[in-house]
């Protein structure tokens, strides 16, 4: 176990344990291990994702080998409130990405952005630079890779000596990536934001706050793009619905023959 989650509190939902912190608590956590030089391999689940882990036994192994797993879904935080294991809230990748260049323009960090297209790697570094000027952005390389490269674009990570390494890349690349590499990056954050740098790009425009609160930002990205979402989200959603029906069945069930 990571001593730097020693003492925190996971709550096991669906098999997985999420940890039952708060977006600001995470925060502090971050600030603590980049002072004291620790490693914390942050990972975040929502339905989909609960949904794929039941499917792909390693994409399952790899998000279980990050440290602090949260919750990045409103489904997953309404399903912990039923499940009898509540989750103060939602944190989710691109609000803690946001958190931690608010952090690191205060505190100087060294940051280095691994995904994306070259564009957006482009407008993502020219926004951070504009609005945390105090980031040191120490170095970047674009999502679109082949495993045999990676032992390189490893090294110069490792060269570059960043606190936070941000790994911007669909799931489960960024996954199989962090859990390969997170142990050898000697980098103290390792977090998987995913789409986030499509945002930050202004490539992709993230739901209203009120869709965010109702736990609609999966619909909202389907009005976007209909035709190749829909599907995807209508199966994913229904069976993590089953999921939880089905665990909250059984718990019941063992309640009731106690």
């Amino acid at each position: 176990m990571n001593p730097l989650t020693t003492g925190l509190s996971a709550k096991e939902i669906l098999g997985v344990p999420v940890y039952a912190l708060t977006q600001d608590e995470v925060l502090n956590k971050i600030n603590e291990t980049i002072s004291r030089r620790g490693h914390l391999h942050i990972g975040v689940v929502n339905a989909a994702k609960m949904v794929n882990m039941r499917r792909n036994e390693v994409l399952k192994k790899d998000v279980l080998s990050s440290d602090l797993i949260l919750a990045d879904g409103m489904a997953v935080v309404w399903a912990s409130r039923l499940l009898g294991c509540a989750l103060p809230e939602r944190v989710t990748g691109i609000d803690l990405m946001m958190g931690m260049l608010r952090q690191g323009n205060e505190h100087g960090y060294r940051i280095f952005c691994l995904g994306a297209t070259d564009e957006v790697l482009e407008k993502v570094v020219t926004r951070i630079t504009d609005e945390y000027p105090h980031v040191k952005l120490v170095g970047k390389h674009n999502g679109y890779f082949k495993e045999e490269e990676e032992p390189t674009i490893v090294a110069e990570i490792v060269e570059m000596k960043p606190d936070i390494l941000l790994v911007a890349m669909t799931s489960p690349k960024k996954e199989n990536f962090l859990a390969r590499w997170s142990d050898q990056l000697g980098v103290p954050i390792c977090h998987g934001v995913g789409g986030s740098f499509d945002v930050l790009a202004g490539k992709v425009q993230r739901a209203p706050e009120t869709w965010q609160r109702l736990g609609l930002e999966w619909l909202y990205r389907v009005t976007q793009e209909p035709t190749r979402l829909w599907k995807r989200y209508l199966v994913t959603n229904t069976l993590f619905c089953l999921m939880v029906f089905r665990q909250f069945c059984k718990s019941m069930l063992d309640q009731r023959r106690k």
